[in-house]
């Protein structure tokens, strides 16, 4: 019940939707991309659902187990134009050049939607775009990085309007299976085992003017920029106020409206957020009572209806059966 890095950030369907469209090409049916992920065909056209980190990975394990294309991940990233990044995307394409368009990326994450900690580093005679910091499924690091770099790639080129390459890309791992599509892929020389993970340019290719820059669009960009990652952190944010309420004082907030009052919103469109960021007030509730069940299980001797009192429950019996169903034990087995 212990909520991971992964559900807790959340992010756009651009990703999901691309896989889901490439993999109808190749006569796999969307229900399958999508199975366990709790997203529907029908939501991909809705710009305002927003997703977990985790719905997502469950979204490209399943197109990874689907597709023949051991390079999946850099098929998809070459597919994935600046224009799949919304606003964001069109503010970078009206930036007066190639660097002011990167940074504006690199200090816009939330709308970005990536997996990696990005950064421009300067090392002698180039300029290194570096993906670190990954820290989900091991099992996807490859497929992520594969899709990070490949569409940061897309986006330099879509950005200039012509086909750059990169001098060299440097991969912090060993070469997989499929090791020769990279240089056939992204037409630059490979080094694996780098320590790692970078596109390399000549430093001058940051200086390049934009074919599309308009200073006024630029700042009316940017400004959406700002006011949407703002309500996109309020609405990542909402699910930590509710647990700080619930850690506060659960047997006080047990209901939904209860909560609801506490954070000066209505029932009804605390009720409505969350069911945009695909969870519910329940969900949380057992979470938040579940974690604190193990503590006082392991951590004190308080007896079992003591332990029921303080996560709110009228009757011990109710909370044994809560705790069965979240853990597969009785609390008193849990104990020993």
């Amino acid at each position: 019940m212990s909520v991971l890095p992964e559900q807790r950030v959340l992010t756009t369907l651009h990703t999901v939707a691309l896989a889901v469209q490439a993999l109808g090409h190749g006569g796999v049916a969307a229900e399958l991309v999508l199975d366990g992920s709790g997203i529907s065909a029908s939501e991909l056209d809705n710009p305002a659902r927003l997703i977990s980190h985790a719905q997502e990975l469950r979204v490209l394990a399943n197109a990874c187990a689907y597709n023949r294309d051991s390079a999946l991940g850099l098929s998809l990233g070459k597919r994935m134009h600046v224009s799949a990044y919304g606003i964001l995307g069109y503010t970078m394409l009206a930036s007066r050049t190639l660097g002011e368009a990167l940074r504006l990326a690199i200090a816009h994450p939330a709308l970005l939607g990536t997996y990696f900690q990005l950064n421009l580093l300067a090392t002698d005679d180039e300029v290194r775009l570096t993906a670190a910091g990954y820290r989900y499924a091991s099992q996807m690091e490859v497929f992520n990085t594969e899709l990070c770099l490949a569409s940061l790639l897309t986006v330099v080129q879509d950005l200039l309007g012509e086909s750059v390459r990169p001098r060299r890309l440097l991969l912090a791992y060993r070469s997989p299976a499929h090791g020769a599509s990279y240089g056939e892929k992204l037409g630059c020389p490979v080094e694996f085992g780098a320590g790692s993970n970078a596109l390399c340019f000549n430093p001058a290719l940051l200086e390049r003017p934009l074919p599309l820059a308009d200073p006024v669009s630029h700042q009316h960009g940017l400004q959406q920029c700002l006011q949407l990652e703002t309500q996109f952190h309020s609405r990542q944010d909402l699910c930590e106020q509710i647990r700080q309420q619930l850690n506060g004082d659960l047997a006080g907030c047990v209901s939904l409206e209860q909560v609801a009052g506490r954070l000066h919103r209505s029932a009804r469109t605390l009720r409505r957020h969350l069911q945009q960021l695909n969870t519910s007030f329940q969900h949380l509730l057992d979470e938040v009572r579940y974690d604190k069940a193990r503590q006082l299980l392991q951590q004190t001797d308080l007896p079992i209806y003591l332990i029921a009192e303080q996560l709110g429950y009228s009757e011990a019996a109710s909370f044994r059966h809560a705790f069965q169903r979240w853990s597969g034990l009785a609390p008193s087995d849990f104990r020993r």
